[in-house]
């Protein structure tokens, strides 16, 4: 669970966007107007199953009025996605928290290179909308496996820099698809890139910079999804709170977040999958296994913090700032 403080907000409009992809907008319950955020932000949703989520923004970020939602429903969904879906109707009253942002647009950048894949045009979109606002240079390509799950194709042909999209359907003639390789290629000096979509996508965009050498600090990225990695070869271990000096077990196939939670100690989490750093744990003592896609490699190298809610431990314990 989520902590922190709450927002009551109202579904005001739902809406099919495309093959499995459904829209929310949500208004505040009060009628006032909702914090503002940056392109790229996202909110932690609060379902009626008690689970909580995050999902990217995807309207203009001048917007105050209303938060703009879209989620594809997953096949192989936890929970979450089944539930927005299936039990979140017009007119629904729901909790969500304060947009953070762990994506933000850079501001030294010449020209931005907005690359999405599937769903995650949410937070790219919400870019082009703020880049378009503020007449900073920039194109964006949408990669989907069909034009039929292509979400919010209607608003991007509608807006004023529809020019600068290119849609990129697998389905589509070859010469048509997304050639990840050759778009880096040509990137400017001074290009920045910021891309999002499920893992598959993620992996080959990441390999695509490594190989080419783009310059970490233009590369920016965020993960929708994470497959939690397990590993025969786990072990029990413990960790020790450090303020409190309580030494706890986390026994294999549990996490660190749910043992954790079993015993009492509150660690707010949300994807417990790596992905929004969330539930971001300072590290005192101890090697820590990073299993998320949140940290960056330089970040997992200090092993001075990690993510309990799908990494583990190299050494028999880890002393934790809690």
């Amino acid at each position: 669970m989520s902590g922190g403080h709450t927002i009551a907000v109202r579904v005001a409009r739902r809406r099919h966007e495309a093959q499995g992809i459904s829209s929310f907008e949500l208004v505040d319950a009060a009628g006032g107007m909702l914090p503002a955020f940056t392109a790229g932000a996202h909110i932690d949703v609060h379902l009626p199953n008690g689970m909580v989520r995050p999902y990217s923004l995807c309207n203009s970020p001048g917007d105050r009025g209303q938060y703009m939602i879209c989620v594809l429903h997953e096949p192989a969904s936890r929970g979450g996605s089944r539930t927005i879906h299936e039990q979140v109707a017009e007119g629904a009253l729901l909790r969500i928290g304060a947009p953070r942002n762990l994506f933000p647009l850079a501001a030294e950048a010449s020209h931005s290179l907005l690359v999405a894949g599937g769903i995650g045009i949410t937070p790219i979109l919400s870019m082009a909308e703020e880049l378009w606002a503020t007449g900073s240079p920039f194109e964006l390509h949408y990669s989907v496996r069909s034009r039929e799950r292509a979400a919010l194709l209607a608003r991007i042909d509608a807006s004023p820099f529809a020019a600068r999209v290119t849609l990129h359907c697998d389905d589509g003639l070859p010469v048509q698809r997304l050639d990840i390789h050759r778009l880096l290629s040509v990137a400017g000096a001074g290009t920045h890139l910021y891309f999002c979509g499920p893992p598959g996508f993620m992996q080959a965009m990441r390999e695509a910079t490594e190989a080419q050498g783009w310059p970490a600090q233009r590369v920016h990225s965020e993960s929708f999804s994470a497959v939690v990695a397990e590993s025969d070869s786990d072990e029990d271990f413990e960790v020790v709170l450090a303020r409190s000096g309580r030494t706890i077990k986390v026994a294999r196939g549990c996490s660190v977040s749910q043992t954790l939670a079993a015993a009492g100690v509150d660690v707010p989490t949300s994807c417990e999958q790596g992905v929004c750093g969330t539930c971001l744990v300072r590290v005192l003592k101890g090697v820590p296994d990073h299993r998320d896609l949140y940290l960056t490699p330089a970040e997992q190298a200090r092993n001075d913090q990690f993510t309990p809610c799908c990494s583990r431990a190299l050494t028999p314990t880890l002393v934790l700032d809690l």
